[in-house]
This record gives structure tokens, sequence and C-alpha cells, in this order.
């Protein structure tokens, strides 16, 4: 682990081997041990940056509104004082939020993007009062709210069978401060619509979704790559394919890696 200060704020980071660097971008309630399976294995051919953005991990609050572009600055913050100038972004959830607004901030630096179960689309109206009512619930009951929020990220059908997986999921959630909870669900809720950037984006593109993601729609998800160059790979299952899905993901991760 390493830190940088950024608005007076401790930022936690990794950054693990050589070659063509990769930056994994978190989701919302997580952080950068999500990527914990992944790492040595794009590490062997690639140099990897792991991120605990705003409110999350080890990461310090900036304050009550996290954006998305608040997010991006720190990103960009740690690629300066690496020394980075090129990268490709892969983000999940939230993550691929703050990577697009990282795409829009900085092009310059963006060498390829992976979506993973997000969407380039600003919250709709519903959304936003969904937004709005989680962080009445939160500030309610914190510990039933972080649970019961990771049980519905995942496919119905694997809650049973993948229980210990999710229980470690929440056991990492509840390490995120109800302040870091609320300033992104704020930040989210008031983020720009950037499905422009999935047609005129001038580097590969790739969407990951979920058949049966609870958070995100499937077919609302095909309608913004319509048109577009956008690569797109499905699984089968729910919102978490780093565990749902963990051998294909990795695959499917790695070989778009490799052929940028």
């Amino acid at each position: 682990m390493k830190e940088i200060q950024y608005k007076n704020t401790k930022i936690s980071f990794s950054d693990y081997g050589k070659g063509t660097v990769v930056v994994l971008l978190h989701g919302y309630l997580e952080n950068q041990g999500m990527w914990r399976d992944l790492i040595p294995e794009m590490v062997t051919r690639n140099r990897v940056i792991t991120v605990d953005l705003l409110g999350h991990g080890q990461s310090e609050c900036l304050g009550y509104v996290h954006t998305m572009e608040d997010n991006a600055d720190v990103v960009h913050q740690i690629l300066l004082e690496l020394r980075i100038r090129k990268a490709i972004f892969i983000g999940h959830s939230m993550g691929g939020y703050v990577a697009l607004a990282f795409a829009e901030l900085y092009p310059d630096y963006v060498k390829g993007l992976v979506l993973m179960h997000s969407s380039a689309r600003a919250d709709t109206e519903d959304r936003k009062i969904n937004r709005d009512r989680a962080i009445k619930a939160v500030k309610k009951d914190y510990a039933s709210f972080v649970r019961l929020s990771i049980a519905n990220l995942f496919n119905e059908d694997n809650r049973e069978k993948l229980a210990a997986e999710i229980e470690n999921v929440k056991i990492e959630a509840l390490k995120t401060p109800l302040q870091g909870i609320i300033a992104a669900l704020e930040g989210m809720k008031i983020r720009k619509d950037r499905e422009v950037l999935l047609h005129f984006g001038p580097y590969p593109i790739l969407l990951i979704l979920g058949k049966k993601d609870p958070v995100l729609p499937y077919q609302e998800s095909l309608e913004q790559i319509e048109k577009t160059d956008v690569q797109l790979v499905t699984f089968p299952d729910g919102h978490m394919s780093h565990i749902e899905n963990r051998e294909e993901l990795t695959k499917v991760l790695l070989a778009f890696v490799k052929n940028i």
C-alpha cells in the first residue's frame, strides 16, 4: 500500500509490476481489495495500479459529496506522482463512472477503457429518488443497509452457493464510513451523461454486462452501445462478475489488455 495527499486528504493506492499500465477502479462499497484475484494474473506482463476511491478502503473522505470528477482528479494525481502518461482503465460499477469522468477530463491518458457492470448514462429521475432513499436508509440503520445492498448485487440464484464470498464482501463493505457512503451516493446521483464517449472515444472500449444484473437492466445497458464500436461481453449472472464469473472474467480482461 502506498499513499499520497490530495487536497489534504489521504489517498491509498497500490503499484505492482512492469509493462503496459492498467488502472483498476473499484465500485461503490468496495475497495481495491476486490481485485486481489485478478492482480496476480495481470501483473505477469503489466504494471497494475489499484486505487481506494474517496471515502472507501484506506482513503479518507474529501467532503460530503464525492463527484466522479473528484475521484478522477485523485486518479490523475496518482498517475502524475508515478509519472505515468498512458493507461488502460478498468472500472467496476461506480469505478466505471470514475473512469468515464477521467476519460473526459484527461483523454490523452487513456489507452483503453473497460466498463464492468457500469453505464455511461446519467441517473434517471427514478434512480435519483432511489439514491435519496438509500441515503435516508443508511443514516437510519447503517449495518442492515450495507448488508442488504451487497446481497442485492448478486444474481438471486447465486446467493446461497456464494454465501461465504458474499459474507466477505459484506465485511469489506462495512469498513466504508457513513460519510463515504453518503458522499458516493450524492456524487453518483449528480454525475453527467457521458454516452458520447462510447461513440467517439478514440481508444478500444469494452462493456461487460450481467444478464441477470439486479442493478443495471440488461436491455437498457445494451441501448447505449447501439451504432458504436464498443465490444460487448455478457455473463449469465449478476453485478459481481469478479466473483460470480471469476475465471471467465479474468480471461476476458487479460485478452482485452493484451490486444491493445
